[in-house]
C-alpha cells in the first residue's frame, strides 16, 4: 500500500470518529425531542396533543436529507443562522428521528396501567412525581428495544451527511475509491465498519434493557425504594379491583 493510499485510509478512519460523534449528538437530541413530544402526545389537554401531533406528522413526513439542506441553505436566508454542515446534519437527524422516537414514548407511557397513576394520586404525588417515580420507570424497559432499532437506523442515516461534505465514513470511502480506483475492498471495509458500530450499539442497548427489566421488579433489592413502592401500588391496585368486583 503506497504512502498516499495509507494517508487516505487514515482519513477513512477519521471518518469513523466523525460518524460516531454525529451519532452521539444526533441521538442525544433525538432522545430529548422524543421524550418531550412523546409525553406531550399522551397529555390530557387536547391542545398539547394537537401541537405535538402536528410536530410528529410534519417531521415524520419530511425527508431527513431535504431537511438537512433546508437547515443549511434556507435558514441563513430567512433568519441569518448559518450552521456548519456538521451541526446542520445533527439538527436534521435529531429532529427527524426524535419524531419517530416520540411514537415509542407515547405508546410505552400509555401502556402503563391506569391503576398505577391512580395509586400515585392516592399517595398525593404531584403529576411530575407520578411521571418520574411511577410512569417512566415502568415505561422505560418497553422503550429500549424500539429505541435500539431507531439508533441503528440513525447510525446508518448519518451516511447522508457525506453529500454535504462532512468527512464521515461514506465521504472517506469516496476519497479512497477515487484515489485507488478500487471499489470492492473499500466498500467491503465500509460495510464491516458500519456492522461493528451497529453491533456495539446493540450490545450496549441490550445491557440497558436487562438492567431496566431487573430494576422494575426482578431484583428489587438493588433498586431502592421506588420499585418497592411500585410493588405496593400493584398490590393496592389489585386489592382495589378485587374489592370493586366483590
Amino acid at each position: 500500500m503506497s504512502e498516499i493510499t495509507w494517508g487516505l485510509w487514515k482519513l477513512l478512519l477519521e471518518g469513523v470518529w466523525i460518524t460516531v460523534q454525529l451519532t452521539i449528538f444526533s441521538s442525544a437530541l433525538a432522545a430529548v425531542v422524543a421524550l418531550v413530544v412523546g409525553l406531550a402526545r399522551a397529555h390530557r389537554l387536547w391542545i398539547v396533543r394537537f401541537i405535538s401531533g402536528a410536530y410528529f406528522e410534519i417531521f415524520r413526513g419530511t425527508s431527513a436529507l431535504i431537511l438537512m439542506f433546508w437547515i443549511f441553505f434556507v435558514l441563513p436566508l430567512g433568519f441569518g443562522w448559518q450552521l456548519v454542515p456538521m451541526w446542520a446534519a445533527t439538527l436534521a437527524l435529531g429532529l427527524t428521528y426524535g419524531a419517530y422516537g416520540s411514537e415509542v414514548v407515547r405508546g410505552a407511557v400509555q401502556a402503563v396501567a391506569p391503576a398505577q397513576r391512580e395509586a400515585g394520586i392516592a399517595l398525593s404525588f404531584t403529576p411530575a412525581q407520578q411521571l418520574r417515580k411511577i410512569i417512566l420507570p415502568q415505561a422505560w424497559p418497553e422503550m429500549i428495544p424500539p429505541f435500539n432499532n431507531l439508533l441503528i437506523e440513525l447510525l446508518k442515516g448519518t451516511a447522508l451527511v457525506s453529500i454535504m461534505g462532512v468527512a464521515d465514513i461514506a465521504f472517506g470511502a469516496s476519497l479512497v475509491r477515487n484515489a485507488t480506483g478500487e471499489s470492492a475492498p473499500v466498500y467491503t471495509v465500509i460495510l464491516l465498519m458500519y456492522f461493528v458500530l451497529a453491533f456495539v450499539l446493540t450490545r450496549g442497548m441490550r445491557v440497558l434493557e436487562r438492567q431496566a427489566k431487573a430494576g422494575i421488579g426482578q431484583r428489587p433489592e438493588k433498586t431502592g425504594g421506588v420499585v418497592s413502592k411500585l410493588g405496593l401500588f400493584r398490590r393496592n391496585a389489585v386489592s382495589a379491583s378485587a374489592g370493586g368486583e366483590s
